[in-house]
């Protein structure tokens, strides 16, 4: 299982924006670049996306593909199909303070998925779909405590505290998904190719 394992704040320096979420993450202020070529710009705002949601190249260019083949605009294909991975909606819903934790949550087996033990982080959330914590792991506080005190602020999923569960309603739309990144600069930066 691949993951990046690197300097996270000096990444969110470089890229100019607090793409982990974490409050410290731009605290010693955001790196200046230079005037950025029009290759240097798509770039910059494809490494944005894959640091939002933690992929590496491989499966970037995997979810690329998939979008490019699908029926209608590419950029919002791309980003709905990243927003509805498991671990991001499981970050999302609050069962996790980052989306590192949200991954080690679904790898080390805590995540049901329509009540069914889910532990790739890959896996595609599916309108309907129900995510919940499993019964052994409500015990645990700090899943527990994250999941009761997270606010939900998207509109595409529903928050059920009691159950300690949460659904996917519909598929997101492009402006309700809270990432800050021009989806034609990554789309033309892998028709390049």
């Amino acid at each position: 299982m691949a993951r990046n394992r690197g300097p996270r704040f000096k990444v969110a320096r470089h890229l100019g924006e607090n793409v982990y979420g974490h409050p410290k993450a731009l605290k010693r202020g955001v790196k200046t670049h230079r005037k950025l070529s029009e290759y240097g710009l798509q770039l910059l705002e494809k490494q944005k996306l894959k640091e939002y949601y933690g992929i590496l190249e491989k499966q970037m260019t995997r979810y690329v593909e998939k979008a490019t083949r699908s029926q209608g605009n590419t950029g919002d294909l791309l980003v709905q199909a990243l927003e509805c991975r498991l671990d991001n909606l499981v970050y999302r819903l609050g069962f996790a303070s980052s989306l590192r934790q949200a991954r080690q949550m679904v790898v080390h087996g805590h995540i049901l998925l329509n009540g069914k033990k889910a532990d790739r982080p890959s896996m595609e959330v599916r309108p309907g779909d129900a995510i919940a914590l499993k019964e052994k792991s409500q015990r645990v506080d700090l899943y527990r405590d994250s999941f009761l005190s997270h606010t939900l602020n998207v509109p595409y999923l529903e928050k059920d505290e009691d159950q300690f569960s949460g659904v996917l309603t519909r598929p997101p739309l492009r402006e309700e998904i809270p990432i800050h990144v021009k989806d034609s600069l990554i789309i033309e930066f892998y028709s390049r190719k």
